[in-house]
């Protein structure tokens, strides 16, 4: 006679047989000890997203040699996302817009992204906590922006990614807005941070940054309006110069696997906020086992064999030391 099990024990049996059978189906999640992680971004010859590619058309080099993949995951991942707005002299006639804009994006966060809001300007300020309450982030907008502010970009990058922690595990972003360049250390209690510290601090720490770079709006009294007795073409030209967004933010994003936009007076600073948290939404996780482990810096180049598809990812790592 066979021995009848329990119908208790059949249902524990087939919850673990689930559970296990699920585990197998999702793709782990190791920090950069076990794996390097890389998450790609891929897009078509009119730049529209690419979703649903497969493992075998993705290839990594490591120093210019192809790395077997050991990971591979192209469905949404949750990110930790701190968002720095500038709020510099320059962007004074801005508030409103910042605030729009920002409130698109934290609107299409998905219900497993968190993320913390800032500014920087007289001084670099964070979110006290990760959350994902839209009303929290909402009450961290800024509510005024100084006109003399300053722009301490590279400081606010670097305390924006102090705020992550020390979970190697988590999927670190940084969205920053600007447009101005880096006014440096305006007291003598902040060291001098430079483009340089910020790309190696994100190879560091495994951080992604997206910039975008905005094109001020003229203030009036400027003489660039038309008003006040004009401005000679010298001025004029030094004028259009400092209201230009920092020519480093774009190979800070470029480096670290974000992407960089510059944005017009006029042109839709909500749909650039957009279009960022649609991105981390659409990428490919990649991993590969380290084929050294020395503790250098190690170039990395993502391809795809998908005719007319463009890859864009970080391009270096450092590798674990044994």
């Amino acid at each position: 006679m066979t021995p009848r099990v329990p119908a208790g024990l059949l249902a524990v049996c087939a919850a673990a047989a689930t559970l296990a059978a699920a585990q197998q189906q999702q793709p782990v999640f190791r920090g950069s000890g076990d794996a390097v992680r890389v998450f790609a971004t891929v897009t078509d010859r009119d730049g529209r997203l690419v979703p649903g590619l497969q493992k075998d058309v993705f290839e990594v080099r490591d120093e210019g040699k192809p790395q077997p993949l050991t990971q591979f995951d192209n469905s949404p991942r949750p990110i930790r996302l701190v968002i720095m707005l500038d709020v510099s002299g320059s962007m004074h006639g801005n508030l409103q817009l910042l605030r729009d804009a920002s409130e698109q994006l934290i609107t299409r966060l998905s219900p497993d992204d968190l993320a913390r809001l800032g500014a920087f300007g007289e001084n670099v300020t964070i979110g006290a906590a990760f959350t994902h309450d839209v009303h929290e982030l909402e009450a961290s907008l800024p509510r005024e922006i100084p006109p003399n502010a300053p722009t301490p970009l590279w400081r606010a990058l670097d305390e924006a990614m102090d705020s992550f922690g020390d979970d190697a595990n988590l999927r670190r972003v940084v969205l920053v807005l600007s447009d101005g360049k880096d006014s440096g250390p305006f007291d003598l209690r902040h060291r001098t941070y430079s483009q340089a510290d910020v790309i190696d601090r994100a190879r560091n720490d495994d951080v992604m940054i997206y910039a975008i770079g905005m094109h001020s709006r003229p203030q009036p009294g400027s003489g660039m309006l038309g008003g006040g007795g004009g401005i000679g073409p010298g001025a004029l030209r030094q004028a259009l110069l400092e209201d230009l967004p920092d020519p480093g933010l774009a190979r800070v994003a470029e480096e670290t696997g974000g992407g960089y936009t510059e944005i017009r007076y006029g042109e839709d600073l909500g749909a650039a906020f957009a279009r960022v948290v649609d991105e981390l939404h659409s990428q490919y996780l990649i991993g590969f086992a380290p084929p050294k482990r020395d503790g250098k810096v190690h170039h990395i180049d993502v391809r795809v064999s998908a005719k007319g598809m463009k890859p864009r990812a970080r391009r270096s790592y450092v590798a674990p030391k044994s």
